[in-house]
């Protein structure tokens, strides 16, 4: 009898962007540095592929 194939674990998530591969960051204008509302993009911990890093 073959043996069957057993799948591949799938990779962990991000924790810090839980796996979608964008965060979100406030953003500030002038010199009193007012928030006026959130910009999105790719997670810096994972380069935006939702996968936690290899350590």
């Amino acid at each position: 009898m073959a043996r069957t194939k057993t799948p591949e674990p799938k990779p962990a998530a991000c924790q810090v962007c839980k796996g979608t591969g964008e965060v979100s960051r406030t953003v500030q204008v002038g010199r009193r540095r007012r928030t006026v509302g959130k910009q999105t993009g790719f997670c810096l911990n994972c380069l935006g592929s939702g996968e936690a890093p290899a350590e």
